[in-house]
């Protein structure tokens, strides 16, 4: 199969994503149209409580450095409870007492179509080429930069300062948003994808590919690789780390990724679909080359391959490659989507629920990507709720087509939850049939792995 059939493939007509993009914006609308349900008697979704469990993750293998072990609790009047992580891929200190003032007594039919602010962040002018490359250490899994949601007037270590109208990525309004559609979606008793009608009916699986860790060296990768393919995963995406052989002197970090990318190939032959992230590491020249090597090699996608603030650069090396690019995880704005969509700056859009604005801004996000022809590659990854948040959006999405999967799938496991996201024997993870998110707690577990509960 030829790498564009799976990158560039042929979206829904657009009619019916217009249609729905104004749709999922009114919960009271959707709640009507999905179930039935009026306006009126959604009268007892008040909150009346919110609370953060706050978990132990010793013996837990953590995707991010970051993970403090949060869950959210948000209950209303009539019982029901909606739960999210905080705490994962940013720090959220301070959230119960925002969440008490801005929370509490209010309708989650009323939150929800305004608690998702459209201010955003600016990208200044490149500083250069020799100034492009990312922060990535050795053995992080968190990518580089280090984030706070109201810690200043930048975003550390991303590059990206406010636009006017506020401090964003806004973290607070975003895990709030994403526990209001779980709140909704068991008080409807759907999964938050059937609610969200983004353009495709039906979908109810998606192909996974399966996501490494940054591994140690150069030799850690074929044996990944082949566990993984054995395990029925039809495609991989590279992390590569460091770039450094168990032995022997030094090398350039991208020479290194290279030796990666082709031993990678090799052992799996042409037909399995492979993907390199290295998390904004290289040069422009450096990103010439190595992509170079994945057009030769036949990659789908290159994601991040220089800094995101470098859009001249992301310009440039498109121009030079045919594997597309794949940007976004490092763009906090809706307008900058656009902006780097307009100017040719990425080619697949990837994006972080987190950063840009929960559920809601993600879904205008994916609608905007669809509207011109663009495949839409959520951020799959963090713990079970990190990836059933990408998920739902993945499956109401009509420019959706892989499920990212940390490898080892085990990493994303917590105690507390009854269902595990795995993949089936033909490679695909099928949607949640539980309501809201759609990954039951199981509260006796909770309990046991429970520190506190902050209140």
């Amino acid at each position: 199969m030829k790498r564009s059939d799976y990158s560039r493939r042929g979206f829904l007509a657009g009619a019916g994503v217009i249609g729905a993009a104004g749709a999922f914006w009114d919960a009271g609308a959707l709640a009507a149209q999905t179930a039935g349900v009026k306006r009126a008697d959604l009268a007892d979704l008040v909150i009346k409580e919110v609370k953060i469990y706050v978990t132990d993750l010793k013996g837990v293998r953590k995707l991010n450095s970051t993970e403090t072990g949060e869950l959210i609790s948000v209950v209303t009047n009539n019982g029901i409870e909606g739960n999210y992580t905080i705490g994962d891929r940013n720090r959220t200190e301070g959230w119960l007492a925002w969440a008490k003032a801005n929370m509490l007594g209010k309708s989650v039919i009323d939150l929800l179509p305004t608690i998702a602010s459209t201010s955003g962040m600016k990208a200044p002018p490149p500083r250069g080429n020799g100034e492009n490359r990312g922060t990535f250490g050795t053995g992080d899994t968190g990518g580089p930069g280090t984030y706070s949601a109201f810690g200043g007037p930048a975003v550390t270590g991303s590059g990206l300062m406010p636009r006017g109208g506020g401090n964003w990525p806004n973290w607070y309004t975003a895990a709030a948003d994403v526990v209001l559609w779980d709140i909704l979606g068991k008080y409807l008793n759907r999964p938050i994808y059937q609610i969200l009608n983004g353009g495709v009916q039906g979908k109810d699986r998606m192909l996974a590919y399966a996501s490494s860790v940054h591994l140690p060296t150069i030799e850690d990768y074929v044996p990944d690789v082949t566990n993984a393919k054995k395990q029925g995963y039809k495609a991989y995406k590279i992390h590569p780390g460091r770039g450094q052989p168990k032995n022997g002197t030094e090398i350039p970090s991208y020479r290194g990724h290279m030796e990666i990318i082709k031993d990678v190939r090799k052992a799996v032959g042409d037909e399995f679909i492979l993907s390199h992230d290295p998390v904004q590491a290289y040069t422009r020249d450096e990103a010439l080359v190595v992509g170079r090597l994945l057009d030769e090699l036949q990659y789908i996608f290159f994601e991040d391959p220089i800094r995101t603030t470098d859009k001249e650069g992301l310009i440039w090396l498109a121009s030079k490659l045919d594997t597309p690019l794949h940007v976004g995880e490092f763009i906090f704005s809706i307008a900058d989507f656009a902006e780097y969509i307009r100017d040719g700056a990425l080619q697949g859009l990837r994006f972080i629920a987190d950063n840009v604005g929960g559920i809601s801004g993600s879904m205008r996000l994916g609608l905007l990507a669809d509207a011109h022809g663009i495949e839409c590659v959520p951020h799959n990854w963090g713990n079970v709720l990190d990836l059933a948040v990408h998920f739902h959006l993945e499956l109401a999405l009509p420019n959706v087509y892989w499920f990212e999967m940390p490898f080892p799938a085990e990493f994303t496991d917590r105690p507390y939850f009854m269902n595990k996201i795995r993949i089936d024997d033909k490679g695909f993870v099928h949607a949640p049939t539980e309501p809201g998110l759609g990954y039951p707690i199981d509260k006796n577990e909770l309990d046991k792995v429970t520190i506190r509960i902050d209140r």
